[in-house]
């Protein structure tokens, strides 16, 4: 018996004429004898998110804070610093960040509650100068980047104007490779 669900309508949809049209072998009657159609299906748009939201919440058990994550991302408003974000291989990836202009002690990087922050304080010491054309920024900044439960910071590197770091996803011995031969 198909049951009802988030995706009923897909599986429904593609396997209707499947299960409706006889194939002539009696296993393929005996394996979806029983089987009923689903004709009460609903369908939600952006309208009715807070309704499908309502009715998630209410059927599940500890997604509270993964539905949070979602919902509550705090992005920034600006581009400012420019990003790469580079995946190297399925475990990991490189995030760089181009800081014209800053020097290592006004760079700060730091993980909290499960989000990347990288903060830039710039000092204005050139208040006295007078610039014709000023094309590089060089002011304060905060960006925060979501982490998943299995990634990690490896490695963090400022040179030349380029942060970079080393993301990495953590993977259970039980699920790594190992080569035997």
């Amino acid at each position: 018996m198909i049951k009802s669900g988030f995706y009923t309508r897909f599986f429904c949809k593609k396997y209707y004429n499947y299960i409706r049209t006889p194939k002539g072998s009696t296993k393929h009657k005996l394996a979806f004898k029983g089987a009923t159609i689903m004709t009460n299906l609903t369908r939600y748009t952006a309208a009715d998110l807070p309704a499908l939201m309502e009715r998630i919440t209410r059927n599940s058990i500890g997604m509270d804070d993964y539905l949070d994550r979602i919902f509550n991302l705090h992005e920034s408003s600006t581009n400012y610093p420019p990003y790469n974000l580079i995946q190297i291989n399925n475990v990991e990836s490189h995030l760089e960040l181009a800081l014209a202009g800053f020097k290592k002690g006004e760079v700060n990087v730091y993980t909290e509650y499960g989000k990347l922050f990288v903060e830039g304080q710039k000092a204005d010491s050139e208040s006295d100068r007078t610039f014709i054309h000023k094309g590089v920024a060089s002011r304060s900044f905060k960006r925060a980047w979501t982490l998943s439960d299995d990634t990690e910071v490896r490695e963090v590197t400022f040179e030349d104007g380029l942060l970079r770091i080393v993301l990495g996803k953590i993977v259970p011995e039980h699920h790594a490779r190992k080569d035997y031969l």
